[in-house]
């Protein structure tokens, strides 16, 4: 990347006044049936990315060029870091709490099985998907869940597209959806909002620090102990989440996809005459 498109001036005074813009509006809570909707300021900085990008409207192109928007996607793992470095100061401190939740946060991994199945019946008996089902909804579709498809089947492969349509989706709309659902389910006082909290460690940074950030937000006394478990589940993610995937999610996912698509039903049938 061409270090100078990284720190065109452009690009940064655009952020800066997004940013400055977002603040401004604050904090806007929103009743919704029993609960109330968080609209926090990364929700209108991200409209107001999505309204500024030339790749979406042509004429945005005179204030931000194509070029300098590429340039943007490096930065947000640089900008990302102070966060993640705030989630390792908040583990310390919360160490006895998080051993006193050890095998929830353990067996909480199991709970992104769930991505396949619900997501997996769903898109091949209803969408009538094939074989991108599978690289599709057997994890949340992030880094080391793309390498596994990639090494196996290849990003070529039907299930290669699979995964790489759900990564490039969760990394326009995840964040963003993460941020409104933490909030809202929150505030609707069903879930233990540390176990809300665990829920955020999916394996992606920008994700938990929008899920995180909506929980802190809506529960203020506990923003330390939330941003530290947030964390600890985070960081287990990347630690068993791909052997998660791997040995179980992915084995799983082809075994339910077999069973349930018509051409992988005709084609064992034709194996077997």
């Amino acid at each position: 990347m061409d270090l100078k498109l990284l720190l065109n001036w452009r690009l940064h005074l655009t952020v800066i006044l997004a940013s400055l813009l977002a603040e401004w509006i604050g904090i806007l809570r929103i009743p919704m049936g029993p609960g109330t909707l968080l609209l926090l300021p990364l929700f209108y900085a991200f409209i107001i990315g999505v309204l500024l990008n030339p790749h979406l409207f042509s004429g945005m192109n005179r204030i931000i060029p194509k070029s300098v928007s590429n340039a943007a996607g490096p930065l947000i793992l640089i900008a990302i870091l102070p966060f993640i470095a705030k989630f390792g100061s908040t583990i310390g401190p919360a160490i006895e709490q998080i051993i006193a939740a050890g095998p929830a946060l353990i067996l909480q991994e199991l709970g992104n099985l769930g991505t396949m199945l619900l997501a997996l019946p769903f898109a091949v008996l209803v969408l009538r998907m094939g074989r991108e089902t599978i690289g599709a909804t057997y994890s949340i579709a992030r880094e080391p869940n793309i390498a596994i498809i990639s090494d196996k089947y290849g990003l070529r492969s039907p299930e290669g597209i699979g995964i790489m349509g759900v990564y490039v989706v969760g990394t326009m709309f995840g964040t963003l959806y993460f941020a409104l659902m933490a909030g809202y389910l929150a505030s609707l006082d069903i879930f233990d909002v540390r176990a809300l909290a665990m829920a955020c460690g999916v394996g992606s940074g920008s994700m938990v620090a929008a899920c995180s950030g909506a929980l802190a937000e809506a529960m203020p006394g506990m923003r330390d102990e939330l941003l530290a478990f947030s964390g600890a589940s985070n960081l287990l993610t990347y630690a068993t989440g791909l052997y998660v995937s791997l040995f179980i999610a992915l084995p799983a996912a082809e075994w339910l996809y077999k069973r349930l698509s018509p051409t992988a039903l005709q084609e064992a049938r034709n194996e077997n005459l």
